[in-house]
């Protein structure tokens, strides 16, 4: 097997673990660079690598709310308060990303050099999570006849009820999601539970908003660094955005069916485990 080879088949693995974890609540980054590490897979693009295979995520979740993404594109300009209102919730709950991404880039950048910082980021997110996870997050069709719990915490069941307010709160969730190990999908989804979104709801609008973050991520990334990359670089990265799309396809949907009726709190632990085991490399190496 060539060196080529093998370096291709590394940006194939590493594309199937960036889908399978961009939509569940244990940092894909954390997953990619540490896998990475792990498979040495080291390039000049490496890190451009990590963020610009996420565009095969993102197609992926467009793939699965395809009808509706379409219906909310049209509702923008002449469709139902409803759907106009919810674009404008997806706008203000980006817009806190963008801005302060925008202003912090280097030094959340320069986090990346420290894998302590993971340990740190998975524990205290998974413990959050268990947190969270104690409270009350069902509607009333989940509750069936007892739904004495249903007014305790939840105010947002569906995506249209979600406020502007919920809306800014995920988003200033989200930007703690910049900070490496923290993952996107879990700061936005337990961002919404403990701002009164239901929880299959927020994981709902948490897959919406990462269609712009992430989109945003790619081409600020592919603008800055994309001239620089060799054609092997780029059919890496192409491998990768492949298998990215089709990992993550399977992941949305099965993550949707999940939370219907089941808590968050398998990958909390998983978080934990993961950071502790992390903890214990760390001090091997």
């Amino acid at each position: 097997m060539t060196d080529t080879t093998f370096y291709f088949l590394k940006a194939l693995f590493l594309g199937i673990v960036e889908g399978l974890t961009e939509f569940i609540p244990v940092s894909s980054t954390a997953h990619l660079l540490l896998v990475g590490e792990w498979i040495h897979f080291s390039s000049n693009s490496a890190k451009v690598f990590e963020v610009v295979i996420q565009f095969g995520s993102i197609l992926a979740v467009m793939w699965v709310f395809r009808a509706r993404l379409w219906q909310l594109i049209r509702g923008t300009l002449g469709g139902t308060r409803a759907e106009q209102m919810f674009m404008r919730n997806l706008l203000v709950a980006f817009l806190p990303a963008a801005v302060i991404g925008a202003l912090t880039i280097k030094y959340i950048k320069a986090l990346f050099h420290h894998p302590a910082v993971f340990v740190v980021t998975l524990i205290i997110g998974g413990l959050i999570m268990l947190w969270v996870e104690r409270r009350p997050h069902f509607s009333k069709q989940e509750l069936g006849a007892d739904d004495s719990m249903a007014n305790r915490h939840v105010s947002a069941r569906t995506l249209e009820e979600i406020t502007w307010k919920q809306a800014l709160v995920v988003g200033f969730a989200q930007c703690l999601a910049m900070v490496p190990g923290t993952s996107r999908s879990g700061a936005t989804i337990i961002g919404g539970m403990m701002a009164g979104i239901q929880r299959k709801t927020a994981t709902e609008f948490s897959f919406f908003l990462a269609m712009p973050t992430m989109l945003a991520a790619t081409v600020y990334d592919l603008y800055k660094h994309g001239g620089l990359l060799s054609s092997q670089e780029t059919t890496a990265i192409a491998i990768g955005l492949v298998a990215a799309f089709v990992s993550a396809l399977v992941v949305v949907r099965a993550v949707l069916r999940f939370v219907g009726n089941h808590t968050y709190r398998p990958f909390a632990w998983y978080r934990i485990a993961l950071g502790l085991v992390v903890l214990v490399w760390l001090s091997f190496i």
